[in-house]
């Protein structure tokens, strides 16, 4: 089993780093920062409450100015990269809020984002004076540097993950967009990703929103095309009659369903929480012109209170000439996993083109 995440902030890297604030700032105290850091309650702390943790005690080690303390971290940003650095830009949240503070808490962040990424940090200042810090987003969102033009996304994605919530910007994502437009046409594909993962949020809380706004963009450029479609992606599983009309997905009139006639079965129709079964499907498409569709299974998870959840899980998404008679098979895994725990009981799974339910079968989960 991997370690977690967190355990990469072990005494081996604290003191791997207080060697290098040494080289830079000689009255910089190695041992006593390793061992407030690795102080009493440090084994229970999670990965985030580590990275405030050590922003917090550097604090106290390093020059009382904020100013000269940043100095500090200036000299060794260029040794200092990748992921375990997030705490320096948390560094700049913890001591750096105050408003005499802002432009070169700016500098700060506009330099360290590229070193790990300053996404969680730019949060309290949204949440303190949205309007200013916007101003600086749409300021980053034209950087020559991809990784501050990403943060002028990433930073003010309403439902970032791990990230403090933006409640304003969930109820009105305005703001969001503005930024976003100015991103739809980006050269890169670490900027673009960010942008289609901000409008895939939005569209969790305002639909028509982003089905209004991948109206306009589509066509424009095929970097927009593809952030697009990359962003819907919650409502095309949701299938949006319009979304799915809008990113050509064949539709199943009434009269004549995409499906005539489609089976769903699976290998095992009792299994104990942990094991495996094989899901097998086949499906005759209707005759004619050729039709794009999206193959999934949804799975009525049972909850603890006996309720059901259904949760989709892609099969195909593909072009197919009319006539087609296509199968397959896909193992699924019963075990719990962190973001999903199992509960025993009849679970109904169905075989889902373009949204619709085709096809349908039982396992009991004991």
């Amino acid at each position: 089993m991997a370690e977690p995440l967190k355990d990469m902030y072990d005494e081996g890297f604290l003191r791997e780093f207080s060697g290098k604030v040494h080289a830079v700032f000689a009255d910089f105290d190695s041992d006593g920062f390793v061992a407030a850091t690795m102080a009493e309650g440090w084994e229970e702390l999670k990965l985030k409450e580590r990275i405030r943790h050590i922003s917090v005690t550097l604090g106290k080690f390093l020059p009382s100015s904020y100013e000269d303390a940043l100095d500090v971290l200036f000299a060794i940003d260029e040794i200092c990269v990748g992921f375990p650095y997030l705490f320096f830009p948390d560094f700049v949240e913890v001591h750096g809020s105050a408003l005499e503070h802002w432009e070169l808490s700016m500098k700060a962040i506009e330099r360290f984002t590229s070193k790990s990424s300053a996404e969680f940090a730019v949060r309290s200042y949204l949440i303190r004076d949205p309007e200013r810090m916007m101003q600086q987003m749409t300021i980053w969102s034209e950087h020559p540097s991809e990784h501050v033009r990403r943060l002028s996304s990433e930073g003010c994605r309403p439902r970032l993950p791990w990230g403090q919530a933006l409640p304003e910007f969930k109820r009105d994502p305005a703001p969001v967009l503005l930024i976003l437009d100015k991103l739809k046409r980006d050269s890169s594909l670490y900027v673009r990703k960010s942008v289609a993962n901000n409008l895939n949020d939005i569209a969790k809380d305002h639909p028509s929103l982003v089905l209004e706004t991948a109206q306009r963009w589509r066509g424009v450029h095929p970097n927009t095309d593809w952030i697009v479609r990359h962003g819907c992606r919650t409502l095309i599983r949701k299938a949006d009659p319009e979304v799915l009309a809008l990113f050509g997905y064949a539709n199943s009139e009434s009269t004549e369903p995409i499906a005539i006639a489609a089976s769903l079965s699976a290998s095992r129709t009792v299994l104990a929480i942990g094991e495996s079964c094989d899901l097998s499907y086949e499906l005759h498409i209707r005759e004619g012109e050729q039709a794009k569709i999206r193959i999934e299974y949804g799975i009525y998870f049972v909850k603890a209170g006996g309720r059901t959840s259904r949760k989709l899980f892609l099969l195909s998404d593909k072009t197919v000439p009319g006539g087609s008679h296509l199968k397959g098979t896909r193992t699924h895994r019963w075990a719990d996993l962190s973001t999903r725990r199992h509960y025993k009981g009849e679970h109904l799974i169905a075989l889902v083109v373009n949204g619709n339910e085709v096809a349908s079968c039982n396992i009991d989960l004991v």
